[in-house]
């Protein structure tokens, strides 16, 4: 049996255990704590971005136009805000502004407009049903698009690489349905991501705040291999959308992915 003496001791090491086990949970609980909050920060910043309709009045949307046809055709003459020249980008009309119909669900519906061949009508309805957008977000995706892997960028725009189909995907409208995918698939809309690409993707963020950039060129890239390798056509843009996002989803949830350079489709990026 122990003696009195023997049992203070023991119930002062007790107490002093307990109570630096309650400092190391305290500081264990606020390093945490502080390092959530760069990355609920950034969260909270991106999740602000799909709130900003386009606005073609606002001089500011006029300028980021005009910034992406000057990184998309540096030798050519910059055209007026409504000009037949928007298409070749991939815009619907010659006003790129009509093009973004801004929804409170982060969502635009966009319109192509009427063609003579009956593939191109088909195609009429998908986009119609199908298309929708950030608003403001994607024209800056495809402005950082153009700016950080301008080779990419190019290739893609202009049709470079492999057997291109008949009817091609507008550029400039797949960038808008891009844009949107990826806020539906990272879950932005919730105030805290649930699904698990959107949990995964708040490592990223936490590593880079324009983790959600990065991820729309990965995307857009990823987007035209299986349509090259499926030599798909308009009305099978919905279906390789739908494939890409599955893959992205999947490279997402890679236990090795800690910033979207180890993302395995990054390695098709070109500067």
């Amino acid at each position: 049996m122990w003696n009195e003496p023997e049992v203070e001791v023991i119930f002062s090491v007790v107490s002093e255990m307990d109570r630096a086990y309650s400092r190391i949970v305290s500081m264990l609980d606020l390093l945490m704590s502080q390092a959530l909050i760069p990355i609920e920060a950034s969260l909270r910043n991106l999740q602000q971005r799909p709130g900003v309709p386009f606005d073609g009045s606002r001089l500011d949307h006029q300028d980021a136009l005009k910034q992406l046809w000057r990184l998309a055709y540096p030798n050519r003459e910059l055209p007026s805000l409504k000009s037949e020249l928007w298409k070749d980008m991939g815009w619907q009309g010659p006003e790129p502004s009509t093009d973004f119909r801004y929804a409170k669900d982060f969502s635009l519906t966009v319109y192509l407009p009427p063609f003579s061949h009956p593939d191109v009508y088909a195609c009429s309805w998908l986009f119609h049903c199908c298309s929708k957008g950030g608003g403001f977000i994607s024209l800056e995706n495809l402005i950082f698009f153009a700016k950080k892997y301008p080779e990419s960028f190019n290739r893609l725009l202009h049709k470079q690489d492999g057997n291109r189909a008949d009817w091609e995907y507008p550029f400039a409208v797949a960038g808008i349905n891009i844009s949107f995918v990826l806020m539906q698939m990272l879950d932005l809309q919730a105030g805290k991501p649930s699904s698990m690409a959107g949990i995964r993707f708040l490592k990223l963020l936490g590593e880079d705040e324009m983790a959600f950039d990065d991820l729309y060129c990965v995307a857009f890239q990823m987007m035209d291999a299986p349509w090259l390798v499926k030599r798909a056509s308009y009305i099978e843009f919905n279906d390789v959308l739908k494939s890409t996002r599955t893959q992205l989803e999947r490279e997402l949830s890679h236990e090795d992915v800690f910033s979207g350079k180890d993302l395995p489709a990054y390695n098709l990026l070109r500067r």
